[in-house]
């Protein structure tokens, strides 16, 4: 998937599924399979089996995939989901922008 527009570290809407309207960050991208885990969404329960790393078994309690095209970017600006456009600076950097507001969505 060429051109991912989301990145890890971003703060995202769901607009769709049962997490819909619900805020978070990203923290992991599977741009293979089209996915993102955004921290404390869509939760899913695993039966963990101990082992040498994990001594405690039991129940555990962790973030779930989300699609892709499930979120949006949140501008940190106007604060407002939006979908993102690329652009040159003139410095020759390519940064993201956001598409309502036109500030720069990309850090430092």
């Amino acid at each position: 998937m060429a051109g991912l527009r989301v990145k890890r570290g971003d703060t995202v809407a769901v607009i769709a599924g049962k997490e819909r309207g619900k805020r978070g960050k990203v923290l992991r991208l599977l741009p293979a399979k089209g996915r993102l885990v955004v921290e404390k969404l869509n939760m899913i329960k695993r039966h963990q089996r101990p082992t040498q790393r994990l001594r405690q078994g039991g129940i555990i309690e962790r973030e779930g995939t989300i699609p892709l095209s499930s979120v949006m970017v949140v501008c940190t600006k106007c604060d407002r989901p939006t979908r993102i456009a690329a652009q040159l600076l003139a410095d020759g950097r390519k940064v993201r922008i956001c598409k309502r507001c036109s500030e720069v969505i990309d850090k430092a």
